[in-house]
């Protein structure tokens, strides 16, 4: 099993990939969100310069803000300053969409970017189509070496449904799922290998990761304690923001963790200012806790979202993951506690695995 850190984006403490690195994490994955964090791969050139082993990627990179080649091109010029430690992860988008008032790329829109990058990573000549014209397009002058195509770039593609998870399959060299949305990696690598069947892929090296909120508990702490709603609430509420996002125009009924605290989050969301209920809704983004939110969580929401208990019990289930076939686990800290979360993390957990 391996470890990575997700990091919001912040243009002057890239420093603190360093940090991590020497803490023993194997990946750095940094945020895609313009309406929130520093522009990601201006943050990955700096990270780049500054560490020497760790991986370093797009956390993920969101499909449809800049066009494929774009994506292709700024991960491969990336990889020219970290060769062979550079990755490419990709999704639909949930805050950066969210926050300009629009909606995550279609799959259908999703499969065809999948497609172009994958090809141009490859050093391929593809077909590409924007404004209704298609033309083939190919990384052109590489004798050069503008952009870095002589190592793999492996592509995690971010995949929360059946649909995701099979273009994963399809067109990625991995998977990144988020504990609690997807219950188990078994059913979400059935559509992988589906995917991968109608492309005819092999899936021998084919690449798991799962993003999740740890809650490293002392000796007799309540698993809602005010450390840990601080330090793990941004994370669990915005599982709560996506399921709002979700659920709430339909009427759909939320997973049981969720209900007894629906009603009144609900109501919060119905506050929000005419037009923007984006802002309050996806505002946050794993950033901090509303107070108004933190009064909301409870020690069964804490246990039911997280991998939750003291060190014996957090390294128990993370060996049961890593005997499911899972290969890395990686969590995303506020930025307020992020030195504290990855310190405590490494000592309690990481030097005993």
């Amino acid at each position: 099993m391996e470890f990575g850190i997700c990091v919001s984006t912040k243009i002057d403490e890239t420093g603190f990939v360093s940090h991590v690195e020497n803490l023993g994490y194997s990946h750095a994955w940094i945020t895609d969100s313009q309406m929130i964090f520093s522009e990601c791969y201006a943050a990955l050139a700096l990270i780049a310069q500054r560490t020497r082993t760790i991986k370093i990627g797009t956390g993920v990179a969101v499909a449809g803000l800049r066009l494929a080649p774009v994506t292709a091109n700024a991960i491969a010029t990336i990889a020219r300053l970290a060769p062979g430690r550079t990755f490419l992860g990709i999704g639909t988008g949930n805050s950066a969409w969210h926050l300009m008032g629009n909606k995550p790329l279609p799959m259908a829109e999703f499969g065809e970017y999948l497609r172009v990058v994958r090809a141009l990573l490859a050093g391929e000549r593809v077909d590409f189509t924007v404004h209704g014209r298609t033309a083939p397009i190919q990384f052109l002058l590489t004798d050069y070496r503008f952009l870095e195509l002589g190592y793999p770039i492996p592509i995690y593609v971010s995949a929360f449904g059946p649909k995701a998870q099979a273009l994963a399959g399809q067109y990625g060299d991995g998977v990144v799922i988020s504990i609690p949305r997807v219950a188990r990696l078994e059913d979400a690598l059935v559509h992988v290998r589906e995917g991968a069947a109608r492309a005819r892929r092999r899936l021998d090296d084919f690449y798991s990761c799962a993003l999740a909120t740890v809650a490293v508990l002392d000796q007799g702490e309540p698993a809602n304690s005010e450390r840990i709603v601080r330090e793990c609430g941004p994370s669990i509420m915005a599982g709560v923001h996506y399921l709002y996002e979700k659920l709430h125009k339909s009427g759909a009924e939320p997973p049981a963790w969720v209900r007894p605290i629906w009603k009144p989050f609900c109501q919060l969301m119905e506050k929000a200012p005419p037009g923007l209920l984006h802002f309050t809704l996806h505002g946050s983004h794993y950033t901090y806790l509303p107070p108004e939110e933190a009064r909301l969580i409870t020690a069964e929401m804490v246990r039911a979202t997280c991998i939750a208990g003291q060190a014996d019990e957090v390294i128990e289930r993370i060996r049961e993951l890593e005997r499911q076939g899972l290969k890395q686990l990686m969590f995303l800290p506020p930025v307020e506690h992020q030195y504290r979360m990855v310190e405590d993390f490494s000592h309690k957990i990481l030097r005993r695995l």
